[in-house]
């Protein structure tokens, strides 16, 4: 089974507690977002593997630790993931960035991909997917599945809420998948929204209804 990082730093859910609040505009949103999604990948990235080379330094040869694993893609489930890629690229600027569009089939209610574009080399790197809701985990769970599909097999994702059924959906197809979030929120309601969450991420995003 597959791990749930919940981060608990007082910054993330200070700025948390801010985006919650019905009241925050767009544009402090997305910048919260941002800062977020930059705290969380320091957490996220803690054991990538590093090596240890020879920098020459103004005073002398030392020894130092540069990061020595598979480069790393960012993949944003569209469109509210597109909100937490620039915090990240802050921190990981050599990290390549991929996509992938979903929508949910109004009679069947699955996750039905419409658009994908990778890194040529993305089942080599080690892949973040973003989404700032993890509330069913259909759509996560959906765009693990295509990567998985296309050869990609080291996974993160990274959430800013999680219900707990979409934390179990992701579990359950995904054991090999660890979850990473600011919060575990309490369950969905009868719309499917995280209870108390913080709305529709991308709407308040992007400011539309």
């Amino acid at each position: 089974m597959s791990k749930v990082h919940v981060f608990s730093h007082p910054l993330i859910q200070h700025k948390l507690s801010i985006m919650r609040n019905k009241d925050t505009g767009c544009k402090e949103f997305r910048e919260l977002l941002d800062e977020i999604s930059m705290l969380m990948v320091y957490e996220v990235t803690r054991d990538f593997p590093t090596e240890e080379i020879d920098v020459e330094t103004p005073i002398c040869t030392a020894k130092c630790q540069v990061l020595a694993g598979k480069p790393i893609g960012i993949i944003p489930i569209l469109r509210a993931g597109l909100g937490m890629v620039d915090g990240i690229l802050e921190l990981v600027p050599n990290a390549k960035v991929g996509h992938i569009g979903l929508y949910r089939d109004p009679k069947t209610l699955e996750p039905v991909e419409y658009y994908c574009k990778l890194p040529e080399d993305a089942e080599h790197r080690q892949l973040i997917v973003l989404d700032p809701m993890l509330a069913t985990g259909g759509s996560a769970s959906a765009a693990i599945g295509f990567l998985k599909k296309r050869g990609c097999s080291n996974i993160r994702l990274v959430n800013l809420i999680a219900a707990p059924e979409g934390i179990a959906r992701v579990q359950k197809d995904h054991p090999d998948v660890d979850i990473y979030v600011a919060a575990q929120d309490e369950h969905l309601n009868e719309h499917g929204y995280i209870v108390p969450g913080l709305g529709d991420a991308g709407d308040r995003l992007f400011g539309t209804k």
